[in-house]
């Protein structure tokens, strides 16, 4: 008989990283987003299709098993292609961020996106099962996502030789940072106040007043701030109608979008488009 047994030199408790949300989405190629920033870190994992990803001014190439780290208060979005659908699971961690090994080629440790085409299997049942566990919602299920959530951050930062660096920044509830993330995703939807505390499984009343609180907005001027951002986008880059801009964006009619854009904006969404056609042509010029 032989046997080995192996001891842990110095134990860890591993403190400070906090699951805030997961989530799994799927846009195609008549869906973009405006860049926003948030106090956590966010890890998008794309599953399939291909896109794009801004981070500030600069955008890159994502694709199928693309891993993409955005460290806290960083402006990024996302953005699909006419190719194909881009489906990606989303991770909000608060607590912590990464220190990337190359960070003279970034000063600013932005973002990393990494190819991890070998790590998928790995890296797609540690994010499948928080999402199920999640779901379903068994006991201990908040045990089992925070172990399976330190398993992936180890074998990341192990795979490619990163390393997690304590974040604090300002805090957000559950409830909140759960509202803003369903409204990043739904603003095409007819979201009420009702509809949003429901989401948040808190009284509407207490959550305009912590959102607005943690935000300086509150959910419903955020959801409107949203869908004229993105009004905004199909403004400037294409030449889709104002009623189809409006239904694109979520807005009740065209007269009511044009109503708000104009009140937000200070002038109407043709002179939008107009002027930044205009500068885009003297910028041509220029060239």
């Amino acid at each position: 008989m032989s046997s080995s047994r192996f001891f842990i030199d110095k134990p860890i408790v591993h403190e400070g990283v906090k699951l805030l949300y997961i989530s799994k989405s799927k846009y195609g190629a008549d869906w973009s987003s405006s860049l926003h920033s948030h106090f956590y870190t966010e890890l998008f994992f794309v599953k399939s299709g291909r896109g794009w990803f801004r981070v500030e001014e600069d955008t890159f190439a994502i694709a199928e098993n693309s891993l993409v780290l955005i460290n806290p208060n960083v402006e990024h979005t996302e953005l699909s292609t006419a190719a194909g659908a881009m489906e990606y699971i989303v991770l909000g961690l608060e607590g912590v961020g990464f220190l990337f090994p190359d960070a003279e080629a970034d000063p600013k440790n932005r973002c990393r996106i990494l190819d991890c085409t070998r790590q998928r299997e790995e890296y797609l049942f540690c994010l499948e099962t928080i999402l199920k566990e999640l779901e379903d919602k068994l006991p201990q299920y908040e045990l089992v996502c925070q172990n399976t959530l330190e398993t992936f951050l180890v074998r990341l930062t192990r795979q490619f030789s990163m390393r997690l660096h304590p974040v604090s920044g300002r805090r957000s509830s559950k409830e909140c940072a759960q509202v803003k993330r369903y409204i990043d995703e739904n603003y095409r939807q007819p979201l009420t106040l009702d509809d949003l505390a429901r989401e948040a499984h808190i009284n509407k009343y207490h959550l305009v007043h912590a959102f607005t609180d943690e935000n300086g907005i509150s959910p419903i001027n955020y959801l409107i701030r949203r869908r004229i951002d993105e009004s905004k986008y199909f403004l400037e880059n294409t030449d889709y109608t104002i009623a189809q801009i409006s239904q694109y964006t979520g807005f009740t009619s065209p007269s009511y979008f044009s109503q708000v854009f104009k009140r937000t904006e200070g002038i109407s969404p043709n002179q939008y488009r107009a002027h930044c056609r205009q500068a885009g042509a003297v910028q041509g010029a220029q060239r």
